[in-house]
């Protein structure tokens, strides 16, 4: 898995729902969460920036593959549970690209997505093609098939996030 961008995501009691699940709904805000470590925190270790001036979402996509409880047994008194987020790049277009996730509870696949991103120019709201160095920084993390990186092996993918 280190081909992969890890990221733990410690688990709210915000984040359940009425019958003691994590929502639905929130699963976007974990791979939000992930999303952000990857191309803002990950993306400045790399000397990127750039992505923190304005990135939009184009499309969301979800699959659930089971429910994931909040789980209080894994918890304790210093840590909430937590779930892991592997994401990588599937597509990189010219003025797009496409982030893929999993998210594992425990060692079990809870659900994957994706999401279509497209780099924005806020100031002048409007859509912008991605430039040389975040291509390249997304490189990184592409995957021709699942499983197996793109690129050079000595640029792997560094655990961030609340617990390795």
């Amino acid at each position: 898995m280190s081909d992969r961008f890890v990221y733990h995501c410690t688990l709210r009691w915000s984040d359940l729902d009425a019958y003691g699940h994590i929502n639905n709904s929130r699963f976007l805000t974990l791979y939000e969460e992930a999303r952000v470590a990857l191309m803002f925190a990950g993306g400045r270790a790399w000397g990127v920036g750039s992505f923190a001036e304005g990135v939009v979402i184009r499309r969301h996509e979800v699959d659930y593959l089971r429910p994931v409880d909040y789980a209080v047994g894994r918890a304790t008194a210093e840590a909430a549970p937590t779930v892991r987020i592997e994401l990588w790049i599937e597509e990189i277009r010219a003025a797009r690209f496409t982030v893929v996730y999993e998210l594992y509870d425990g060692e079990v696949l809870a659900s994957r997505a994706r999401s279509v991103l497209v780099p924005f120019d806020l100031s002048r709201q409007l859509p912008r093609r991605l430039t040389e160095e975040e291509r390249e920084f997304l490189l990184i993390y592409a995957m021709d098939e699942p499983g197996r990186a793109d690129g050079d092996p000595s640029r792997r993918a560094v655990p961030l996030g609340g617990t390795t």
